[in-house]
């Protein structure tokens, strides 16, 4: 499968998930989302080298959270962990496999602050943990950046195909105080560290 039509796929399925993590208006149910990936394309098939990731640490801002791993609904919508979860896009790399593997959760949820809300207060050279099945991956935060829902940068986040990177991402920016709908993510790249 060439390159532009994984990034198609990657992005449909992503976005799904990134509308979800905004999109519940402060309800109590899971969000849900209907964004398809189109009929003619395949999910790529996920690099397997590593074990299943179990465990997220962030101590920089307080994260030490189990993960669940989220896939695509039956109608091709991409899954969104439920509040106070954190989920792995478990379609593409695993954290400490190469390419870009996605963790996402929410700012915020019924009972108040969720998973990643002070994710936006991440610093280069802080550290993220991994906890696989197999071991455990370090990764070093690079850089941090908030783009609008509107305008994600694909092909930063798609980016780095040949080496093990991680990206965190929830939503940012200031809510709607009618909707509750965020307009911005907050986007965390991270690489293995050395």
């Amino acid at each position: 499968m060439n390159r532009t039509i994984r990034i198609v796929i990657l992005t449909a399925a992503f976005l799904a998930a990134l509308w979800g993590i905004e999109s519940n208006g402060g309800n109590d149910a899971p969000p849900s989302v209907s964004v398809h990936v189109p009929p003619t394309a395949k999910v790529v098939h996920q690099d397997r080298s590593v074990g299943k990731p179990t465990r997220l640490a962030i101590p920089a801002i307080g994260v030490n959270q189990r993960l669940r791993g989220v896939g695509l609904k039956p109608g091709g919508a991409m899954e969104t962990p439920e509040f106070g979860q954190a989920g792995w896009y478990d379609l593409g790399p695993r954290p400490g496999a190469r390419g870009p593997a996605v963790i996402v959760a929410h700012v915020h949820g019924p009972a108040g602050n969720d998973v990643f809300a002070r994710l936006h207060e991440l610093r280069s050279g802080d550290r993220v943990t991994v906890k696989r099945t197999d071991g455990v991956s370090t990764f070093v935060v690079g850089s941090i950046e908030q783009a609008r829902k509107d305008a994600l940068p694909y092909e930063r986040i798609w980016s780095n195909g040949n080496r093990p990177v991680l990206r965190l991402i929830t939503c940012g920016g200031t809510p709607d105080p009618v909707t509750h709908m965020y307009p911005d993510n907050t986007i965390v790249y991270a690489e293995l560290a050395r």
